[in-house]
C-alpha cells in the first residue's frame, strides 16, 4: 500500500471539510446578525453554530495539519525551503488564524455580544475564497 497516497487523501478530505465549515459559518453568523431579535432563531442559529466549529471545523483543521505535516514527513522537511511550500504555509496559517477569529465570533454570538453588522458577515466570509485560490496556485504551479 502506498501511504503518501493514503495520507494525501485524508489531506484532502480534511482539507475540504475544513474550507466548507470555514465558508458556511460566515454565512449562518450573516442570518444570526439579521434576526437578533427573534429568539426562537437565534437560539438555533447557536446551537447551528457551535456544532458546525466544535463537531466538524475544528476536528477538520486538527486533521488537516496533521495530514499535511505527515506529508512534509514523506516528501521531505527540505521542502520546507521551497518558495511554494512556505507561501502554502502561511496561507494555511492565515487560515488557521481565521478559523479562531471565527471562533471568538462564535462566542460573542453565544454571548449575544456581536458586535458587526450582517455586511461584515458577508465580507469576511470572502477571506477563506481568497486563501484557497492562494493556495491550490502556490501547490499546482510552484512558483520559484
Amino acid at each position: 500500500m502506498n501511504y503518501y497516497f493514503l495520507f494525501k487523501s485524508l489531506h484532502l478530505i480534511s482539507v475540504i471539510s475544513w474550507m466548507a465549515g470555514l465558508l458556511y459559518l460566515p454565512r449562518i453568523f450573516v442570518y444570526h446578525a439579521e434576526n437578533s431579535k427573534e429568539t426562537k432563531t437565534i437560539e438555533i442559529f447557536k446551537v447551528m453554530e457551535k456544532k458546525l466549529y466544535f463537531y466538524i471545523m475544528t476536528p477538520a483543521m486538527t486533521l488537516s495539519w496533521i495530514f499535511g505535516l505527515v506529508l512534509i514527513h514523506y516528501i521531505g522537511f527540505q521542502q520546507l525551503s521551497q518558495t511554494w511550500m512556505i507561501l502554502k504555509l502561511v496561507f494555511v496559517i492565515l487560515l488557521t488564524f481565521y478559523h479562531f477569529y471565527l471562533g471568538k465570533v462564535l462566542n460573542q454570538f453565544k454571548l449575544d455580544q456581536n458586535q458587526h453588522s450582517h455586511k461584515f458577515y458577508r465580507l469576511i466570509n470572502e477571506i477563506p475564497t481568497i486563501l484557497l485560490i492562494l493556495i491550490v496556485f502556490a501547490v499546482v504551479f510552484k512558483p520559484l
